[in-house]
């Protein structure tokens, strides 16, 4: 299975920190996930096969999320952590789902009425709009927050939080059922809201949040002050 998007965002070179907000090379990452995509299907459980829909759902949040608060608020960090993160995230978990919807056996369990993208650009893609009960409460929840910029980027934090929370979960089950691509795929998605979570922290310091996403907390047992992650 040859993935043609990410082949096209590597010769183009329209790539641009896909991991961070900018600079550095990530062709040779994007070379990993295209790899890995092309490597064969694994035998997938239906929780495995589950999280695929759900982890295209949640990149598709993100980006739709920051998209609209970029509209309300104009803040640099929101245009450059969709454009240049979560697109190619988008793209990644889209090729991977091709690549296992190729079996007739696989089907989504946790999908209700089906929006059938498959196949659809990003951009032809209903913002806002998803086939996974739980992401739709969750984007109504999140844009309800943002009231202000200041608020909009913490915002960023919790997303960038519950997505590593929810992808520590999924790799160590690929890695349990050998599922090597799903494995790569979802560590370069984790390194990139390692990643994006850093862009909004130093947002909320750059407005006077010297605690940066620290200053959420923890908030309903979620811990979003994490100074373990990596910084690149």
């Amino acid at each position: 299975m040859k993935n043609g998007l990410l082949k096209t965002l590597i010769a183009t070179g329209t790539v641009l920190g896909v991991i961070g907000c900018g600079g550095g090379s990530t062709s040779g990452i994007l070379s990993d996930v295209e790899i890995a995509i092309d490597e064969p299907v694994s035998k997938l459980s239906q929780e495995l096969i589950d999280t695929l829909a759900y982890m295209g759902n949640e990149e598709r949040l993100a980006y739709d999320v920051y998209n609209a608060l970029y509209t309300q608020y104009g803040t640099q960090q929101f245009t450059n952590v969709a454009t240049n993160g979560e697109y190619q995230h988008i793209t990644a978990v889209q090729e991977l789902i091709q690549k296992y919807k190729l079996n007739d056996d696989v089907n989504f369990t946790n999908v209700v009425d089906p929006l059938g993208y498959l196949n659809t650009p990003i951009e032809a893609m209903d913002a806002g709009t998803y086939d996974i009960p739980a992401i739709q409460y969750l984007y109504s929840y999140l844009m309800g927050l943002a009231v202000n910029e200041t608020e909009a980027l913490k915002v960023g934090c919790i997303i960038e939080v519950v997505d590593v929370y929810d992808l520590d979960h999924d790799i160590a089950l690929a890695e349990a059922e050998g599922a090597t691509d799903i494995v790569t795929v979802f560590n370069f998605l984790r390194d990139g809201s390692y990643s994006h979570y850093w862009a909004f922290d130093k947002g909320l310091k750059n407005k006077g949040i010297m605690n940066g996403c620290c200053s959420l907390g923890v908030v309903d047992g979620v811990d979003y002050c994490h100074s373990e992650y990596p910084q690149k």
